[in-house]
């Protein structure tokens, strides 16, 4: 298996400390703190260690606090309800004895009933589509040093955007956007790690939707971006190592908040999971930026 991706796999996985307590470490991905994504999947792992013949249906998350790239993050599960055919559960994830993120989820045991979808969008194929990661290098000279990490370093997943965009020089567009994406090997069977490793790619590219109406450059330092809240509901079987389009849109921004949903589709046109997020999007003085490099700091 490509290294990248099996040490994400490992990362997800925890260390089961005791019954409903669990602890995860983390990775510098080039991200200002822990990746949200990072942790809303590792919460999502917590709660399915304690569930059995159950798959996760929905889940919930409340971003608290940035996380500590260097400090491991203890995840608390409260086993809430286990019904017929539903169990619920709430993980906190901690780190210095103060909460990061608060999710819900919930668990079902599989059943037939009806059935419906909406149409997916009607975009070329992955097949020729350049990834994100090959940019010009006159424009990754002038993106900040961690932003130019984080858009180069190697990746456990292939990212490929059927509209192209300018960091250095956007143009206002609609709020929308679509991205093909899927790990970059293949994936050991299993619903649950493929659910975990698709809560941790729906943090990607989905928030910086709400700015493509605002022709904002990624390059001057001066944009902070934080999730704030994640939902996600996973209708159908997929995996993560099969392309799956990322139909991202932004119905509203104000507040200094950006709204954003998407829908993952598999080539052939099935719905296989929903999200939604709304996160800070907030223009500031670079220098301000700078000032909040503390990880234990509040949004």
């Amino acid at each position: 298996m490509h290294p990248v991706l099996e040490d994400l796999i490992t990362l997800l996985r925890l260390e089961r400390i005791e019954q409903n307590i669990f602890r995860g470490d983390s990775r510098d991905i080039g991200s200002p703190q822990v990746f949200g994504g990072q942790v809303l999947g590792q919460a999502l792992s917590a709660a399915q260690h304690t569930v059995e013949d159950r798959v996760a249906h929905s889940l919930h998350a409340y971003f608290l606090r940035r996380g500590d790239i260097n400090a491991p993050i203890v995840y608390e599960v409260d086993r809430a309800r286990d019904g017929g055919s539903f169990s619920n559960r709430r993980v906190v994830a901690i780190q210095h004895g103060r909460p990061i993120l608060n999710l819900a989820a919930s668990f079902q045991v599989p059943q037939d009933g009806l059935s419906h979808q909406c149409a997916m969008p009607d975009v070329p194929e992955p097949d020729g589509l350049k990834d994100l990661t090959r940019l010009a290098q006159d424009v990754l000279d002038r993106i900040p040093v961690k932003l130019r990490r984080f858009m180069t370093d190697q990746r456990p997943f292939e990212f490929r955007p059927v509209e192209q965009s300018n960091l250095d020089e956007p143009r206002k567009q609609p709020p929308i956007k679509h991205v093909w994406i899927r790990a970059v090997d293949a994936v050991p069977d299993g619903t649950a790690l493929h659910q975990n490793l698709l809560a941790y790619v729906s943090d990607f590219e989905l928030l910086t939707t709400s700015t493509l109406p605002h022709a904002l450059p990624f390059t001057r330092g001066n944009l902070i971006l934080a999730s704030l809240d994640h939902a996600m509901w996973f209708h159908r079987e997929f995996r993560i190592d099969d392309w799956l389009l990322y139909s991202m849109e932004s119905p509203n921004a104000s507040g200094a908040r950006g709204y954003t949903r998407g829908q993952f589709f598999t080539r052939n046109g099935t719905l296989v999971a929903s999200t939604t997020q709304e996160g800070l999007v907030r223009v500031v003085d670079p220098e301000r930026v700078r000032k909040r490099s503390n990880p234990k700091d509040q949004v």
